[in-house]
């Protein structure tokens, strides 16, 4: 390998240089923040762990965007996260073991075999807040009010919020006897909103009338308030699992505009997204002239069976990388104070002093060259009838 191609990063890995670090960092912070002052706790997973254990009861997609590695002790298959929800689900059900709801949040690294359109990579810093043992939809509102209120502290402007419900679509699919084959195929082109195919594939599955008409009009479902009134117009009394989310849906729609009034609520009844393992409410917040979601979540009650204790849970996660890209909050530029070398004790005691205030003061290294201002050095410390003054640099 030539030396100009020896620092290339792979595809999709990125680094964060000093000043990017510094505004990640605060970003981090601030929802770290907010999610104790609503009564989250942190907890902090690790970065692998087995593969029996990390990608339970997760379907197909997270096995695939999952890096597996042999456990060099004991020959045993090791995944590195791609996904923190699981392992949160993991600490509820398996270690936690309370009675009560649990508010669980994190922050921390995953990776990703190739990058899947949610996050800046394949290397995102994934961020979020979970709420277990609880089913009611006060739970989901609670939810999505926090992650509006995450993205919003971060500089994240003029969010909607995209809400969806996977429980139509599956009580369609079982009421209208589609095989699991079908239902896939069918999912897939639901997400891509592809109406020509979605014809198509009904013609092949030799459905009813009834049901082809169904099925399609899910694609049209989408829209502002209006687009719930018609769902209920179209769905209402199809199936009992089908009334049962559009009465979920519009209990959830209400409770958050009431808490915010300005937040605008789109509805898509064809998203889907997390469908192998959700099962009620999913959501995504977005921003007008960007296609990306910035955070997304939704209910997912089944995930902590698989570690032998299920619990009715919802959640949101995000990529701190993503915020930082559209934040609209400027990074502090914290100036430093230049310090010479020097023994003088009254030096060494005033540096510990404006270190101590929150002040940055970088010691000059004997015989070091270059502009000051590279370090960010905008004043300097000199000595001055016998102390040391802060004079502009």
């Amino acid at each position: 390998m030539t030396d100009s191609k020896r620092w290339i990063l792979p595809d999709g890995i990125e680094e964060l240089l000093p000043r990017q670090a510094e505004h990640i960092e605060r970003l981090r912070r601030e929802m770290l923040d907010l999610f104790h002052s609503w009564g989250y706790e942190m907890v902090m997973p690790p970065l692998v762990e087995y593969i029996d254990s990390l990608l339970i009861g997760r379907g197909d997609d997270l096995d695939l965007q999952t890096y597996k590695i042999t456990d060099q002790n004991n020959g045993r298959l090791m995944g590195v996260r791609a996904d923190i929800t699981p392992q949160v689900a993991r600490i509820d059900a398996h270690l936690l073991r309370r009675s009560a709801p649990a508010r669980l949040c994190y922050v921390g690294d995953v990776l990703h075999t190739r990058q899947n359109g949610f996050g800046a990579g394949r290397a995102p810093i994934q961020v979020g807040a979970e709420l277990y043992g609880h089913a009611g939809v006060e739970s989901d509102v609670e939810i999505i009010h926090l992650m509006v209120e995450a993205l919003t502290v971060t500089g994240i402007e003029n969010i909607f919020v995209d809400l969806g419900h996977v429980g139509i679509f599956r009580a369609m699919a079982k009421a209208s006897n589609l095989s699991e084959s079908q239902e896939t195929l069918l999912f897939d082109a639901l997400q891509r909103k592809a109406k020509p195919e979605i014809v198509d594939l009904l013609k092949d599955f030799e459905l009813s009338k009834k049901w082809r008409n169904l099925f399609i009009a899910l694609v049209d479902l989408n829209g502002d308030v209006s687009t719930l009134e018609e769902s209920m117009s179209v769905l209402t009394g199809v199936d009992a699992g089908v009334t049962k989310a559009l009465d979920e849906i519009q209990k959830v729609a209400v409770l958050l505009q009431a808490e915010l009034p300005n937040l605008a609520i789109h509805f898509d009844f064809a998203e889907l997204r997390g469908y192998h393992y959700k099962t009620g409410i999913v959501f995504a917040a977005f921003v007008p002239g960007h296609g990306q979601e910035f955070a997304r979540g939704g209910r997912y009650n089944e995930v902590g069976k698989v570690y032998g204790r299920s619990r009715p849970a919802t959640g949101f996660s995000a990529d701190l990388k993503t915020i930082l890209q559209y934040s609209c909050v400027e990074p502090n530029q914290i100036q430093a104070i230049l310090a010479p070398t020097n023994d003088d004790e009254s030096l060494k005691a005033e540096i510990k002093v404006l270190r101590g205030k929150g002040e940055r003061v970088i010691i000059s290294l004997p015989g070091q060259s270059g502009d000051m201002s590279e370090l960010g050095c905008d004043r300097q410390l000199v000595a001055s009838n016998g102390s040391w003054v802060i004079q502009p640099l």
